[in-house]
């Protein structure tokens, strides 16, 4: 039986806006497990060697912006669900040493939304409009997939990102090329890192209808800039606390195989 780990790691760049630490370090107090959670900030470039370092160590850990893919390609044992988003955003060492991967940012996202719908059903035909065309946007698409006849069209800065993406899925996800093409869009996505680290925002809410949804994946003390633009326009709309809570959660189940206490988490994500 794997040992469960006694450290685990946030990796990233950058990772010093992350609230996982404090959410997963309050989640392992109040389970009575003594393993301790840290963010590092790695550079691309030394990604490959830190990671062979961590399994020598028998760490586990999270992926965020920007090595979700990488964390992928160095994963031998791959979840169906990372099989299929093409990312990995949670990790662990196997009972033969090598890395398994598996992608719980799609429950995560999965919650957040059904959190935006008020808990109710998410509508049929919904049209779903994505920002975005990494690992977090994979992720996004194949949330989607089980939502019922919905459709996602997807921008994103360097089209043929877009349209690899969509390929992966099938017909129900389409690319534009236009970002002003999403303004029906009855859920809009934010996959970027735009509004993480500034007051920028990705796109303009005034061009959304009345009853749009806005999700943006990104989170920050105060909101981020998009979703107060979508509550000034009286649109329903949050940011990522939700899905980086229950993505957090699942990820907590794979390493130590009990569900952890999500109300002690959101609190003390929520104080980050």
């Amino acid at each position: 039986m794997r040992r469960p780990p006694e450290r685990l790691v946030l990796l990233g760049h950058p990772v010093a806006h992350s609230r996982s630490p404090q959410m997963h370090n309050a989640a392992l107090a109040a389970a009575g497990i003594s393993a301790r959670y840290e963010a590092l900030d790695v550079a691309p470039e030394r990604f490959h060697s830190t990671v062979v370092d961590l399994a020598r160590e028998g760490a586990a850990g999270n992926v965020t912006i920007p090595h979700k893919e990488r964390m992928y390609a160095a994963c031998s044992t791959l979840s169906p669900i990372a099989r299929r988003v093409g990312a990995v955003n949670t990790w662990w060492v196997g009972d033969d040493g090598a890395l398994s991967g598996d992608n719980t940012d799609v429950g995560g996202v999965d919650e957040a939304v059904r959190r935006l719908f008020d808990d109710a059903a998410i509508p049929p035909n919904l049209k779903v409009g994505v920002l975005g065309a990494g690992g977090s946007a994979a992720a996004v698409v194949a949330a989607a997939e089980s939502w019922p006849s919905a459709t996602v069209r997807i921008y994103n800065r360097t089209g043929a990102r877009a349209r690899a993406l969509c390929e992966r899925f099938g017909a129900f996800a389409q690319p534009i090329d236009d970002a002003r093409a999403l303004s029906d869009a009855d859920l809009l996505v934010n996959a970027t890192s735009i509004g993480m680290r500034d007051e920028a925002a990705p796109f303009d809410v005034a061009a959304l209808h009345d009853g749009a949804r806005v999700f943006d994946l990104v989170y920050r003390r105060g909101e981020t800039r998009l979703v107060r633009a979508a509550h000034a326009r009286g649109l329903a709309a949050a940011d990522g606390l939700a899905m980086l809570v229950e993505q957090a959660a699942l990820a907590f189940e794979r390493w130590f195989g009990v569900a952890p206490d999500r109300a002690t988490m959101r609190r003390a994500a929520e104080s980050g």
